[in-house]
């Protein structure tokens, strides 16, 4: 086996050492900026337009991916984002902040660059007051406005440059889509998990907010403190939600409560904690709970195969809240599982009616007419489904059709979106 001379093999590593270093001053030099939050000067490769871009492109499939926009209650959504509203604007960072409630039972929120947030309607029956609610909405406003998902792109970028000129070094040629590439991992930014440090920022500032808006600021204590009980029972809809991405700790209290006695000595006293304002604007939500319940139960059971017992629940959650529309779309779920595709659709269409803007309405009603061979009406579905939310298995079902049709060339365009060969 042939080895390098010693000479070439050092004179690589030198220039490789070089090329890095030189990177990276560039980097320094050219990406230095101000964090609005914190007031340190930090590399910032990423633009507050970029990040406004980024929040833009990536908040409609983040709502899509997670149940969709909790519709049936308007006022409770004009209500949360007052509240985010009137956090956000401590945040020193000229952002244009968004606020929504999503249609999912899993108790969590996050936050996408550029000030795009959101809080599940699960974790809202979980607070007992407006200052709770204000407390999660300021803490995720932390993260946007202290650029934690930029950061996280950032760090991308760096690992990539680092693999570019690694690869430059060897010789390789095939990597100029490298960045392209890590440019496309911003969907992934509502389920990351922040470091400790990020963490204890964004209760620090999230509190002071808090405080600044005229609540009191003891909330954050008292709902970090619920969520370590809640841990210690290992709840999963918890820990596959909120917990996940923000894991609650003892230290975090403690923090809390110093920064609480802090903010006292500086004179944020009597902030309102707003229960009765909040058991108000929620009050529907938590009469409904019975029939979010029955609906995540019939889910539970379609899934394991018992459609009978799915059938029964999801009728006893329609009958609590027919003005749901993804009851009218999990029964027509349950309906297609059961190769009932004419009673599918007409519960798709009740679901597309009530909520015409909910990707999973279409491309299930599109697979059922699929089923009944009418093609038109499903490629109008499936498209209108990616339109929404581009997914793997819309993508199928139209080069599904297409080969059908003879369109052998489109097919294979539809497979190739989907990730998939077709069988030879």
């Amino acid at each position: 086996m042939d080895h390098e001379p010693t000479e070439l093999s050092m004179l690589k590593s030198n220039s490789l050492t070089y090329m890095l270093r030189c990177i990276a001053c560039g980097l320094l030099l050219s990406g230095c900026v101000v964090n609005p939050v914190t007031g340190q000067s930090e590399i910032g490769l990423v633009s507050t337009a970029q990040q406004i871009s980024i929040g833009r492109q990536q908040y409609l499939p983040a709502q899509q991916m997670q149940g969709g926009l909790y519709k049936v209650d308007p006022a409770l959504m004009a209500y949360v984002s007052g509240v985010g509203a009137r956090v956000a604007r401590f945040s020193g960072a000229n952002l244009p902040y968004e606020f929504v409630v999503l249609n999912n039972s899993v108790p969590n929120a996050w936050a996408l660059p550029g000030g795009k947030l959101a809080i599940n309607r699960g974790l809202l029956v979980e607070l007992r007051n407006e200052a709770e609610l204000a407390a999660v909405l300021g803490h995720e406003v932390v993260h946007a406005a202290a650029r934690h998902g930029a950061k996280q792109i950032e760090r991308g970028y760096l690992l990539q440059g680092a693999v570019l000129v690694t690869a430059a070094a060897a010789g390789d040629s095939g990597v100029s889509d490298v960045l392209l590439q890590g440019a496309q991992t911003a969907a992934g930014l509502i389920n990351q998990k922040y470091g400790r440090d990020a963490e204890r920022e964004s209760d620090y500032y999230g509190t002071r907010y808090l405080a600044q808006a005229g609540y009191d600021p003891y909330a954050a204590v008292s709902l970090q403190e619920t969520f370590v009980r809640l841990s210690k029972g290992g709840n999963s809809d918890w820990m596959q939600g909120l917990f996940s991405s923000h894991p609650p700790s003892a230290e975090r209290v403690s923090n809390n409560r110093g920064l609480v006695a802090t903010l006292r000595r500086e004179g944020y006293e009597g902030g309102e904690f707003a229960a009765d304002r909040f058991q108000a604007a929620t009050a529907n939500l938590r009469r409904a709970l019975p029939a979010y319940e029955a609906a995540d139960a019939a889910r539970t059971a379609m899934h394991a195969g018992d459609y009978r017992e799915a059938t029964t629940l999801i009728g006893k959650a329609l009958a609590l809240q027919e003005g749901e529309a993804a009851f009218h779309g999990l029964r027509g779920d349950i309906r297609f599982k059961q190769k009932r595709f004419d009673d599918a659709i007409t519960n798709y269409d009740r679901a597309v009616a009530r909520d015409p803007d909910y990707y999973a309405y279409y491309l299930g009603r599109g697979r059922a007419r699929a089923e009944q061979e009418q093609r038109d009406g499903a490629k109008a579905d499936f498209n209108r489904s990616l339109q929404l939310l581009p997914t793997t298995i819309a993508y199928l079902e139209l080069g599904k059709i297409a080969e059908a049709e003879g369109n052998l060339e489109a097919a294979e365009q539809y497979y190739a979106a989907a990730g998939v060969r077709p069988a030879p």
